[in-house]
């Protein structure tokens, strides 16, 4: 489990970035944290960088849009979800539970390429 930051240093809206395994962002969504891969899975964009639209990131690249409760993108230019992540709020402090890579993601829709 990774400490990532106050709780108090992530304002509703705004979000941040750690590397793990591989980059991750963390959101608050209007008090509640949200923590997912930070590249698009359409092209090599950082997410944490995107707008956050209630609990919904839009990628700064290509305006792809994904669920940060599920992962899932909404519609292409994505068709593959992202990997999220558990997260604790302890303390005042946020704290990511990582999803173990192997984890298989959905297709946005079957036959989706």
């Amino acid at each position: 489990m990774f400490a990532v930051c106050r709780a108090d240093e992530l304002a509703p809206g705004e979000s941040t970035r750690f590397v793990a395994d591989v980059p991750i962002a963390v959101f608050n969504a209007d008090g509640v944290f949200y923590a997912v891969d930070d590249t698009c899975t359409h092209q090599d964009a950082s997410l944490s960088a995107g707008f956050l639209e209630g609990c919904f990131v839009e990628c700064p690249l290509h305006a792809a849009f994904f669920d940060l409760r599920s992962g899932a993108p909404t519609g292409p230019p994505a068709k593959r979800a992202l990997r999220t992540h558990q997260v604790l709020v302890e303390g005042g402090t946020v704290y990511v539970q990582l999803t173990p890579r192997e984890v298989e993601l959905p297709l946005e829709a079957e036959g989706a390429a």
